[in-house]
């Protein structure tokens, strides 16, 4: 298209022009533009023109004519040319109407609309060339790529898909990065020497023939492999802006730098966007933020059963990848997504999918599932990808519509399948004011050589960086500490004075770490600050009594469960204070000294949660200690070796937290505790039979208020207090003294229980 373009042309003999051109309207601007340049540069090069129509069908366009010009000599030079019709040339997208559903797209008009274009408004008209390439280079490519054939309609084919994809990029410089698509995918790996080398192995594996083979992958492609198109681009941005803005501000809160650093890894390295799910919005969100920041549309892998009438046609044809939910035993499907995989990363088309565990009901980010990210890693080895950057991405919510069927469910409730009756009930829910949308990626992971996947180790590591990398990142929300202090605060109310002093006590200690807020926590943007609270009202969460002398504030009734899951997003920054609280708390009680004894019970204590949280390492936790502990007293250490010195720098601290981070997790254990302790020894329970028991018996242990919070009432909940008895040996039948072990572990967390009480106490004025 530019200089050097028309520079190669004009020292070439022979020059092929393909004209991909959707129908005669077009072939005659091509002609008459190709004719300008001729006369313009005084080109005195044959031409030869070959009408080869890439833009009506990418993956297999007709390439008779061209055929004839093979036998033309090696330095013949190919030159590709194109029509880009726009709304205007300033503009980087044209956003469709609704009636371009019906008439087609603008950008690829009909002759009639063509003719009419180009009478009323010529300027939105641009014929452009892409990058030319001999026919020599041509045939060593495809050699390299395909392996060496003597058939002229396969170097034909070759040479328009690469004709087709030159035109792309240089469509991309007036149209935006955002519509960088793959072409021709089918036909690029159905050639590919290492899709038929790969294809080698299944048939030598299972002894089928490889044209079986080959036919079956061909519908196995059919299925899997997306087909965005620029057009389609446009309505899914259109749907996204209108999916979010249902309840959400239009503006989303972006880290900008980041998105910069990730467009420059995934032009030069494979990548993956891995992204927290909290709600089905994600995948809407990631689609909008990358089309507004003119990001290469990435391929969001997904399961097939969202791939539902309606959207699943528009989301194939937005990037959308849906996988089969099971194919363990079917080698050849795996074989096939393996290579496709591979080749997107081959090509640097970014990946994307929703962190799988991360759409917990209660709110933290979960021990994460490896399917995708075993897929994924499986194809960089298989395919040989090197420096694959994995991105964490923290998606955050001020509110989310979809947590009272969270809550629903960890008390007992049916999910509901996933269905076009079921998405068109949710998109209604979310017509409320929830807020804002925040967007922050953290640092990647690079596996310079991936290595087999089947290494358990290997995969557990990279999934483990990303959700700690993803849980750095994340921003602490208004309603998520609103929702910490008002659940460590219950069953009692606050006045707006207590719950705007424990708010300033928690943002300040959150600005000395230097965490992630909000931009009204940061900026104490009291009318921000007021809306959302009045957002937290309305819809039911939070509760305001104003016909007393004070203004109190309070969970309201029957939604601890929402609330614990706003909190529970951003308790994993409070986590090691909290351990710390409690530690001291034991040393005052118990009259224990010495710092070492003070180390041993904060892992300890951290032990008991190691279902529910991303621990770093016992060493860097006992350094977040020490760093902690640092900024209470600098000599604490040798305080802890005198008597009262635990006590002493209890009271120094402030604010307190741990009633309000751990407490749920506590009267949680402490029910599936006791219902062990109430079986004979010779008695085991699945976890199941555990998990409805426990439910049944917490909702009597609330009503008694032996636990103080419906928050502490929850399926995985309960299933995580299960996997800890069971991890330390009070499940199974076992030793003669199981009963007496169940009874102390019972009492030890009625202990715990009572620890987080004092801290309560201490805590609130």
């Amino acid at each position: 298209m530019g200089t050097d373009t028309w520079q190669a042309v004009k020292e070439s003999s022979h020059v092929i022009a393909i004209l991909d051109a959707a129908h005669s309207v077009e072939r005659q601007l091509l002609e008459e533009f190709l004719a300008q340049k001729v006369s313009e540069l005084s080109i005195r090069a044959t031409v030869h023109t070959s009408e080869v129509s890439i833009v009506n069908d990418p993956e297999d366009p007709s390439v008779d004519s061209l055929t004839d010009y093979l036998t033309l000599p090696n330095d013949t030079l190919v030159l590709p040319l194109r029509v880009v019709w726009s709304t205007s040339l300033a503009e980087k997208s044209t956003r469709p109407r609704a009636r371009d559903l019906l008439f087609g797209n603008r950008r690829r008009p009909s002759p009639r609309r063509a003719k009419r274009i180009l009478a009323q408004n010529p300027a939105r008209i641009v014929c452009i060339a892409g990058a030319p390439a001999t026919l020599a280079a041509l045939r060593e490519r495809k050699e390299r790529l395909q392996g060496v054939t003597s058939e002229d309609d396969a170097l034909a084919s070759f040479i328009a898909l690469q004709a087709g994809l030159a035109l792309d990029v240089a469509e991309r410089r007036l149209q935006g990065s955002r519509y960088k698509v793959p072409r021709s995918v089918n036909q690029s790996l159905l050639a590919s020497s290492k899709f038929r080398t790969a294809l080698q192995d299944v048939a030598a594996e299972t002894g089928r023939e490889m044209d079986d083979l080959l036919s079956e992958s061909e519908t196995i492609m059919r299925e899997l492999i997306s087909r965005p198109q620029p057009f389609w681009l446009d309505v899914m941005a259109q749907l996204n802006h209108w999916v979010m803005r249902l309840g959400y501000d239009a503006e989303v809160v972006l880290d900008a730098a980041g998105m910069e650093r990730v467009r420059q890894w995934s032009r030069e390295y494979p990548t993956a966007l891995l992204w927290t799910h909290k709600t089905h919005v994600d995948g809407f969100a990631v689609n909008s933020v990358c089309f507004d920041n003119d990001f290469p549309a990435p391929h969001i892998l997904g399961g097939v059963n969202m791939a539902f009438a309606g959207l699943g046609f528009l989301a194939r044809r937005a990037g959308a990848i849906f996988i089969r939910r099971s194919f363990q035993d079917d080698l050849l499907y795996k074989t096939v997504l393996r290579q496709y995989i591979g080749y997107l990363m081959e090509k640097r088309f970014p990946l994307s999918w929703a962190f799988e565990g991360t759409r917990s009901r209660v709110g933290k980010l979960m021990p994460p599932r490896y399917g995708l990210l075993k897929y994924v890693m499986d194809s960089a080895h298989a395919t040989g990808a090197e420096n694959l950057h994995i991105v964490p991405i923290s998606i955050s919510y001020d509110m989310i519509g979809d947590v009272k069927d969270y809550a629903d469910e960890q008390s007992g409730a049916t999910k509901r399948p996933e269905s076009l009756s079921w998405f068109i009930g949710y998109l209604r829910g979310l017509r409320q004011p929830m807020g804002k949308i925040y967007f922050n990626f953290g640092e990647p992971v690079i596996l310079d050589q991936v290595s087999s996947p089947e290494n358990p180790r290997e995969l557990q590591r990279v999934a483990f960086a990303v959700g700690v990398e993803a849980n750095r990142v994340t921003p602490i929300t208004l309603p998520s500490l609103i929702c910490m202090v008002l659940l460590g605060a219950a069953p009692r109310a606050l006045t707006a004075e207590e719950l705007r002093e424990q708010l300033e006590l928690l943002r300040g200690w959150i600005a000395q770490r230097a965490i992630p807020m909000s931009p009204e926590l940061v900026e104490r943007d009291e009318d921000r600050i007021n809306v959302l609270i009045g957002n937290m009202i309305n819809s039911g969460l939070l509760t305001m009594y104003d016909d007393g002398p004070e203004q109190v504030f309070t969970i309201a009734a029957e939604q601890h469960g929402e609330a614990s899951y706003y909190r529970n997003t951003v308790i994993h920054f409070f986590l090691t204070r909290s351990i710390i609280e409690l530690a001291l708390v034991h040393m005052a009680q118990s009259e224990l000294v010495g710092a070492d004894t003070f180390r041993s019970e904060c892992e300890r204590l951290r032990d008991y949660f190691k279902f529910e949280f991303f621990y770093a390492p016992t060493s860097e936790f006992l350094i977040e200690v020490n760093q902690e502990m640092n900024r209470l007293e600098s000599d604490w250490e040798a305080q802890l070796n005198e008597g009262g010195g635990a006590l002493n720098l209890f009271g120094r601290l402030t604010p307190r937290m741990s009633h309000s981070v751990l407490l749920p997790f506590v009267e949680a254990y402490r029910v599936v505790a006791d219902i062990l302790a109430k079986h004979e020894a010779s008695e085991t329970l699945e976890e199941r039979e555990c998990v409805d028991q426990a439910l049944a018996y917490g909702r009597q242990a609330y009503l008694q208020r032996r636990i103080s919070s419906e928050a502490s009432i929850g399926k995985l909940l309960f299933s995580n207090g299960y996997r800890l008895m069971d991890n330390l040996g009070l499940v199974a039948i076992g030793e003669d003294d199981l009963s007496e072990r169940r009874l102390q572990m019972a009492q030890t967390f009625r202990f715990l229980q009572r620890r987080l009480e004092r801290v309560r106490a201490a805590a609130l004025p």
